[in-house]
């Protein structure tokens, strides 16, 4: 019995089938993006806060120089000026304050609350100057004793280490008089007479440091224990200002002049976004690399963990240097890349797998509905061979029938109809075996 096959079993795809096994594979890989989206870092900020210090000062001016390499890159650096050292560190682990990154005086902080705040390197030393007026000589701090000393501003990481040697000597208020003055302040005091002696913490060309370098009856101390303070106190290092580093033509120092100093630290709470550590110590090193009186060429900045331990981030700079993709690529775009690698994680484990198994699994749905046929098929074949008198001819042949009415039903996607169309070959052979192997209106069956 002929059977046309109804066009719209004729399908490029069966929709059936593609849903099957399509939507499955679409929400696994729908997960997996989902579970791989948790782990993208958020996106940078366009700023970043940095407490720096006094005006006129180190930190002052280095900021401003930060500031022009991350303007380049599209992020604004926010200076907030401050007292120094301990205000910065009071802005870093105030919650309510906005400052992520902050210059820091090595030895000021004394390990306290490191599990917040992280170390990105030393960045130069800044050394203690301790300039003074009078006809003698002094390379000695027990000298001061009885004078007007200016020891720093409040809140200044250099009145924090004035105390402490001045303490270490035998000096305190009630043998001089300790006046919280710093930076230009504390110039003004001593070009006026109003102070004998300041204490200056800083690099050589910080506008405090460099005029009184070049004023007139004021004195640079040459520390005669400048080796016994770096004992005392491991974050100090001994340097020596050669004479006629400052100025040849004028000879100044007129001797070499033995100084201790501290390291200029830069600090970051835990909360600062990598790219930005990252983008920052760029700018740190880009500032800081040059040669200096007291550095060599490429000696800064450099890991160093004096009160803080160094940042990941940091660590994995100082050893690798620039970022593999912000060498060929601006910040932005090697930052977006970075971020959403990630998202490559779904792709390589569900994607490439799910497109290379889910066409054999859609083959196959289809062509077990076929093959299901063909079992069929070939045990109505067996029992006519073994038995054709069971049933009468017309009872095989309805048998038959049912079997090829199954098959005209069967959804079929075009790229299978060769299949379909063998079927129905063989579905002629079985039938022509069945009116050969049994006579019209026979059966041994009641």
């Amino acid at each position: 019995m002929r059977r046309k096959i109804s066009l719209k079993r004729l399908r490029e795809v069966s929709l059936r089938d593609l849903l099957t096994v399509g939507l499955p594979a679409l929400l696994l890989l729908i997960g997996g993006f989902w579970l791989a989206a948790q782990f993208i870092k958020p996106a940078p900020p366009s700023y970043l806060y940095i407490s720096t210090g006094a005006p006129g000062g180190s930190y002052e001016v280095y900021a401003e120089r930060y500031r022009q390499v991350l303007a380049r890159n599209g992020v604004e650096l926010r200076d907030q000026p401050s007292a120094g050292s301990m205000e910065n560190l009071k802005r870093l682990l105030d919650e309510e304050d906005d400052t992520e990154i902050a210059l820091v005086q090595s030895g000021t902080a004394n390990g306290v609350n490191v599990d917040t705040l992280f170390s990105l390197g030393y960045l130069y030393y800044e050394p203690l100057w301790v300039f003074y007026r009078g006809g003698r000589e002094l390379d000695r701090l027990t000298q001061l004793k009885g004078s007007r000393i200016a020891v720093g501003a409040e809140g200044s990481g250099t009145r924090k280490l004035a105390l402490q040697l001045l303490e270490t000597n035998g000096v305190d208020a009630k043998s001089a008089t300790l006046l919280p003055l710093g930076g230009l302040s504390a110039v003004e005091a001593l070009q006026s007479r109003k102070v004998d002696a300041v204490f200056l913490v800083g690099a050589e060309r910080s506008a405090a440091v460099w005029s009184l370098l070049y004023a007139e009856d004021v004195r640079l101390m040459s520390f005669a224990h400048a080796d016994a303070y770096t004992r005392l106190f491991p974050h100090l290092a001994r340097l020596t200002l050669p004479q006629g580093a400052i100025d040849m033509t004028r000879n100044i120092p007129a001797r070499d002049v033995a100084l201790v100093s501290p390291m200029a630290t830069l600090v970051a709470h835990e909360s600062t976004h990598p790219a930005l550590i990252q983008l920052l110590l760029q700018a740190a090193q880009e500032v800081h690399s040059e040669a200096g009186i007291f550095q060599r060429p490429g000696e800064f900045p450099r890991a160093g963990q004096a009160d803080f331990p160094l940042s990941p981030d940091a660590e994995r700079f100082y050893k690798s240097g620039k970022p593999f993709l912000q060498r060929y690529l601006p910040f932005w775009a090697a930052n977006l890349i970075d971020r959403m690698v990630v998202m490559l994680v779904p792709i390589f484990a569900l994607l490439i797998p799910i497109m290379k198994f889910a066409p054999g699994l859609y083959s196959w749905r289809i062509r077990s509905r076929i093959y299901r046929r063909y079992g069929e098929l070939k045990f109505l074949e067996a029992e006519v061979e073994a038995n054709p008198a069971r049933h009468s001819r017309e009872e095989w042949l309805e048998k038959l029938d049912r079997i090829e009415d199954d098959v005209h039903h069967i959804p079929t996607p075009l790229a299978f109809t060769d299949m379909l169309y063998t079927l129905r070959v063989h579905l002629g052979l079985v039938r022509a075996t069945i009116l050969r192997r049994t006579s019209q209106g026979e059966s041994t069956e009641t």
